[in-house]
């Protein structure tokens, strides 16, 4: 199933007199939960229940979680790795910079290569209403 997309219209905030042009932005299509995830993996494996499956998965969310709290790469083979990021506000001197100048932090996902790959094959539909 392709990806869908909504068209909107767009502003140039560094020309306020230029007139607005259309973009295409993503639309998601629904999504999938944990649990449905786990049921659909052990659908594939005559040995592994969706119980089994999920009780892995969660646990490999606090892992990842504490792992990323601790300021580490994450690495998770082709499907990719997650690491922290943060952003803060400027010093005058390397001296003067504390942890309390960090404004906000993220996490940061690179996708190995087998999903890098799909976005070079994907598809792409119009969203109609």
């Amino acid at each position: 199933m392709p990806v869908k997309y909504n068209v909107t219209e767009r502003k140039n905030l560094q020309d306020p007199q230029a007139a607005p042009k259309f973009y295409a932005s993503a639309k998601a299509d629904g999504e999938i939960n944990l649990k449905s995830l786990s049921k659909e993996i052990s659908q594939g494996s005559t040995t592994v229940s969706d119980t089994d499956v999920l009780a892995v998965l969660n646990d490999l969310i606090k892992t990842v979680s504490r792992h990323l709290a601790e300021g580490k790469i994450v690495k998770l083979g082709d499907f990719g790795n997650f690491q922290v990021s943060i952003s803060s506000e400027g010093a005058e001197t390397a001296e003067k910079v504390t942890s309390g100048l960090i404004r906000s932090n993220k996490i940061n996902f690179r996708p190995g290569v087998d999903l890098r790959d799909m976005l070079s094959t994907v598809k792409y539909e119009k969203y109609s209403r």
